[in-house]
């Protein structure tokens, strides 16, 4: 199967937002809703590579549409900059692919005094997609497609060291920020019922993209090796964010978890209500939403209080 062959909808004018842009499957996503059509909006943290990589996808598919956006964000105050600026360029979202995320080794503080892993793998998708939320309801049908991955098969939030202050493994917090990516697509599903919007998760596959190269030493020299002999292009680790952001076999399809492009059941803990509820209220406090009125959400107060599994 081609890239595109499963996209069965004109994407013209449709307006679509994809972080981590600048290479590996986000830029892969990127080009092929550009040359569908799409008017496209990359996310990337380096100026100089957002640069080449906007240029490099108006080429290869000549559509002029194509702009990106600077901002890290695993830095909360970058994240509301980056909505904002949207805003003011954009009246709607269409499309919105979290898709940016790392892997780190040892364990790192964000700007924000918060675990790395944790504020970029997941509270970046929870803040931004709050923060998009009014261009989302204003989209046609809009879709949000999150990046997760099998990794949090064998992840549980450890909810009383779930920055891992006490006990720090890169692979537990990675497989638990993927399972915080699931978790939040199910709660947001939930909560979006009846907006006319869909929310899914994705395993994209073990992909030859830079991921894991920020690590230094034998890790990144282990993960480099690996996927050398192992790992997806990262053609064809897209196809199944594209799948979601385009295909008329999902449309109305929410809350659900894909792998190559099918429906799968992700691990039990990944469907534990009451567990997602209580990350939902972690994840308000750490952004600072909770007292922030969101009219979108339906009640979830009594799920919230009850502890989770």
């Amino acid at each position: 199967m081609t890239i595109t062959e499963h996209i069965q909808q004109t994407l013209q004018g449709k307006i679509c937002l994809i972080t981590g842009a600048t290479a590996g499957i986000g830029e892969v996503t990127a080009r092929e809703l550009a040359r569908q059509g799409a008017v496209v909006i990359g996310v990337g943290r380096n100026a100089d590579r957002c640069a080449d990589s906007a240029r490099r996808i108006r080429e290869q598919t000549g559509n002029a549409q194509v702009e990106f956006l600077v901002a890290d964000l695993s830095a909360q105050a970058q994240i509301r900059r980056l909505a904002e600026e949207f805003r003011r360029k954009y009246e709607r979202l269409d499309v919105l692919v979290n898709n940016a995320g790392a892997y780190f080794n040892t364990r790192q503080v964000s700007i924000d005094g918060i675990e790395m892993t944790m504020a970029l793998n997941h509270l970046n998708y929870f803040l931004l997609t709050h923060l998009l939320m009014d261009a989302l309801r204003a989209g046609d049908h809009a879709r949000i497609v999150n990046v997760s991955s099998d990794a949090h098969r064998t992840a549980a939030i450890n909810f009383d060291d779930i920055e891992g202050e006490r006990r720090y493994s890169g692979w537990r917090m990675y497989g638990q920020s993927k399972l915080a990516n699931v978790l939040f697509t199910r709660e947001l599903a939930r909560r979006l019922q009846g907006a006319g919007m869909t929310a899914n998760a994705l395993h994209p596959g073990f992909v030859a993209t830079r991921f894991g190269h920020n690590n230094g030493g034998l890790m990144g020299l282990a993960m480099k090796a690996l996927q050398k002999v192992a790992a997806l292009t990262p053609e064809q680790g897209a196809h199944t964010s594209l799948y979601l952001a385009t295909s008329l076999e999902v449309a109305g399809v929410t809350g659900q978890y894909f792998s190559n492009r099918r429906s799968v059941s992700p691990s039990a803990a990944a469907q534990d209500d009451r567990a997602a509820a209580r990350l939902w209220a972690w994840s308000e406090e750490k952004t600072g939403l909770s007292q922030q009125a969101t009219s979108w959400q339906s009640g979830s107060d009594e799920l919230a209080s009850a502890p989770a599994h």
